[in-house]
């Protein structure tokens, strides 16, 4: 068996569902990003060679929203599996801080949605809709 210079390791990405009441805080993706452009999509990012999982995630919310985080201790609400990434989700519903858009070449804007709106958007995985309802009707405001 001979292992190509092309096949390389799946990327390990976290995110986070932010949810503050009925609403849940999702990121629009600008329309020149190389990977998901001009979609709705979860705060979060790549996990760093050496690094855990949780620890990006408090990172990356850090970079991208300008919030702290709790290391999650529980284990992902989530997981989606592609050929080429395999991204865990937590439910976020406490941090310090406003979340901003800290991070204008990933995101062109940050929003809150109600489960009502969700449905009209773009969004970055079709797992995400389910996902929302789901963690909204589980945890009524």
């Amino acid at each position: 068996m001979s292992i190509s210079a092309e096949e390389s390791p799946k990327a390990r990405v976290v995110a986070a569902l932010l949810r503050d009441g009925n609403r849940v805080l999702l990121c629009h993706r600008s329309p020149h990003r190389r990977w998901y452009p001009d979609v709705w999509d979860l705060p979060g990012g790549h996990v760093e060679p050496g690094e855990l999982p949780g620890a990006a995630l408090a990172r990356e919310l850090q970079e991208e929203l300008g919030i702290a985080i709790a290391t999650p201790s529980d284990p992902p609400a989530h997981e989606v599996h592609s050929d080429t990434a395999d991204m865990q989700i937590w439910v976020i519903e406490a941090w310090t801080g406003s979340p901003v858009n800290a991070a204008p070449e990933e995101h062109d804007a940050i929003e809150w949605f109600t489960a009502d709106a969700l449905g009209d958007l773009a969004l970055a995985h079709d797992s995400y809709l389910a996902m929302f309802s789901r963690v909204l009707a589980a945890h009524p405001a």
